[in-house]
């Protein structure tokens, strides 16, 4: 396992016992792991963002510490969320995967809905001769309407 997953898995080891919020000191942390403080800027831009259903807070400085808040919410909110306020007008295959691939670990999709997904947004299935802004843009929309379906059928 990478330093950066085992990070990512302490913390919401901790969320777990802790319910949705926790607060550690950066310094700490780094020196448990034997890496730099940087390490963990990186592994909480990358995993524990807004996108992930986190927010995080940081006061550097002697006294300093990070507070990890799980925002919980319903799937059928953080599809509509991701639907009218994450998703614009152009995603990539690489952030469509992403994507999809943190819906999945949220439980928010299932496996098999899952690999629909990448394979409806994949390179493969849009290997026309446009333009790639063209792709990107109708993989925001075949994303978006995804999600609705997705979304409607959970509030049912």
């Amino acid at each position: 396992m990478r330093l950066s997953d085992s990070i990512e898995q302490f913390i919401k080891d901790l969320l777990k016992e802790e319910s949705t919020e926790v607060e550690l000191k950066r310094n700490e942390l780094a020196e448990y792991f034997g890496c730099a403080p940087s390490q963990i800027n990186y592994v909480l831009a990358t995993r524990f963002s807004p996108d992930h259903g986190y927010l995080t807070e940081s006061r550097r400085g002697g006294g300093g510490y990070i507070r990890i808040v799980r925002v919980v919410r319903s799937g059928s909110q953080r599809l509509m969320y991701l639907v009218n306020d994450r998703i614009g007008d152009s995603l990539s295959e690489e952030e469509c995967l992403r994507l999809v691939s943190q819906l999945k670990d949220q439980q928010i999709v299932t496996a098999d809905e899952a690999a629909l997904m990448d394979a409806s947004v994949s390179a493969r299935a849009l290997g026309v001769p446009v333009p790639d802004a063209l792709k990107d843009a109708m993989r925001a929309k075949m994303m978006k309407s995804m999600l609705m379906t997705i979304a409607a059928r959970n509030r049912a």
